[in-house]
């Protein structure tokens, strides 16, 4: 990598709202993303294709893109087999936990709330944890895949759009440090310690 380059955004997924069963009920959801290529459009609030079900607790100015590191998916392909709860070994694919970017080499510990991914075109501002639902339950396929995810760390972070424009997969893109006071690990510790939850 080039110098001060911090990653990689190794792929862009995109999700329609669609039917999803969870714990019984039939809800809907845009949690499964899928895999998009060329260059995407990324305006204030998120991806151009992209949908969410629910706005109460996805997308808006503050939650417009969600990225994930690649790093994580073989862990939690590792969780669903130890639960019995995939047919399959594959690694699971991007966009399968509801990521809009695959990015690799920047976790979690890695980045506070305030810090901006610079790609060039785009700046995304990083603004908190995600926090897993119950879809998420659903999708993954075992119960205690929400409570895996706010202990392991394996969270991933919403962003908001400071610099609109266009992105692609392969695209390098440094780390601007923001007041660097609480980074994501922490702020979603810091939420799952919270009464009430």
């Amino acid at each position: 990598m080039q110098p001060g380059v911090s990653g990689q955004l190794l792929s862009i997924q995109t999700g329609q709202v669609r039917p999803l069963q969870v714990g019984g009920r039939k809800r809907v959801s845009a949690i499964g993303k899928t895999p998009v290529s060329g260059p995407v459009a990324v305006g204030a609030l998120g991806l151009a294709g992209d949908e969410q079900a629910d706005l109460t607790v996805h997308g808006g100015l503050s939650k417009a893109v969600y990225a994930l590191p690649s790093e994580h998916l073989p862990w939690w392909q590792a969780q669903r087999l130890a639960q019995g709860a995939t047919l399959f070994d594959d690694v699971l694919p991007p966009g399968f936990l509801g990521d809009n970017l695959s990015l690799q080499g920047v976790l979690e510990t890695d980045l506070y709330l305030g810090d901006r991914l610079d790609f060039g075109g785009v700046v995304l501002r990083v603004t908190q944890p995600r926090e897993p639902c119950g879809k998420f339950n659903a999708v993954m396929a075992y119960a205690r895949a929400a409570q895996d995810m706010v202990t392991s760390g394996r969270c991933g972070f919403y962003l908001a759009v400071d610099k609109p424009g266009t992105l692609q997969a392969g695209a390098l893109f440094a780390v601007i440090p923001g007041s660097r006071a609480t980074s994501v690990a922490q702020a979603l510790m810091h939420k799952a310690r919270r009464p009430g939850r």
